[in-house]
């Protein structure tokens, strides 16, 4: 019986995981499983990865491709999320308009699959899936669900906690009236107390601030009650509602020290 070359061995590693339900993994395990070496492993790597069945979004983690989405290729992110990040070896949740819209909040579509962690990691793609990551010294301390998916399941921040990460990245996210249109979907999903302890935990008050006349201007005032209540105690500083700019202050809001200085919009 001929002897298989590593890239029939490797696709019928690919087949093997694929049966069990995973779509990724990593050199050490192929190395290990296969007995070949690192040059043949990645020859035979991308070989497969030319043919569509793999994609290798990080050197030395692999992505299986099943035939269903060889023209993508690759899997949709939360299928192998969890699994790259174990590789990487960073604490993590998806987070910003990824998570705005596994809780429902899906009017603004992201065109990138986003990601918190605490240090910085380039940005991958696996065939049309883009993963950005953004980075927050407190990401393995903040608020998380977990999302079951087709592989397992993925940590997600809570609605509080994507919240408040989307007024923090304001500036990598969108504009403001992207902001509070995500808000104003989102606000039935937040609890008052739960956004309060978010709240009481981020390092930065103004945030909380902006959050706050935000949620304010979307109808969701009765979810910052407690939170306001809170701001007012701490009795900060005023802060610009839309930091750096140069825009003349349209109003001066009280209840949360904010200088309004961007007209915000929702998009309805």
């Amino acid at each position: 019986m001929p002897r298989k070359t590593p890239s029939l061995r490797l696709s019928a590693l690919a087949d093997s995981l694929q049966g069990q339900g995973r779509y990724s993994f990593d050199r050490s395990e192929a190395l290990q499983k296969l007995g070949s070496t690192p040059e043949a492993l990645e020859a035979a790597v991308r070989r497969l990865a030319a043919k569509g069945r793999l994609a290798v979004p990080r050197r030395g983690f692999y992505v299986i491709v099943p035939a269903e989405y060889r023209s993508a290729g690759a899997p949709p992110p939360d299928w192998f999320i969890a699994d790259l990040m174990r590789f990487e070896g960073k604490p993590y949740y998806v987070g910003l308009l990824s998570a705005a819209s596994l809780h429902g909040a899906a009017h603004q579509q992201p065109q990138e699959f986003q990601v918190v962690t605490d240090g910085p990691l380039r940005p991958v793609k696996a065939g049309q899936v883009r993963i950005r990551f953004f980075t927050k010294a407190t990401a393995s301390s903040t608020p998380v669900v977990d999302v079951k998916t087709q592989t397992g399941s993925m940590r997600v921040s809570t609605p509080e906690a994507t919240a408040l990460d989307l007024v923090r990245y304001v500036k990598r996210t969108g504009h403001l009236g992207n902001v509070a249109t995500v808000l104003s979907e989102l606000a039935e999903k937040l609890d008052a107390k739960r956004l309060l302890a978010v709240a009481r935990k981020d390092v930065e008050i103004a945030h909380v601030q902006r959050l706050g006349l935000l949620l304010d201007s979307v109808g969701a005032a009765s979810a910052a009650k407690r939170m306001a209540a809170w701001v007012s105690a701490q009795r900060p500083r005023r802060v610009l509602l839309r930091p750096g700019s140069r825009s003349p202050i349209r109003q001066e809001d009280p209840r949360w020290r904010v200088d309004v200085n961007e007209q915000v919009e929702i998009d309805r």
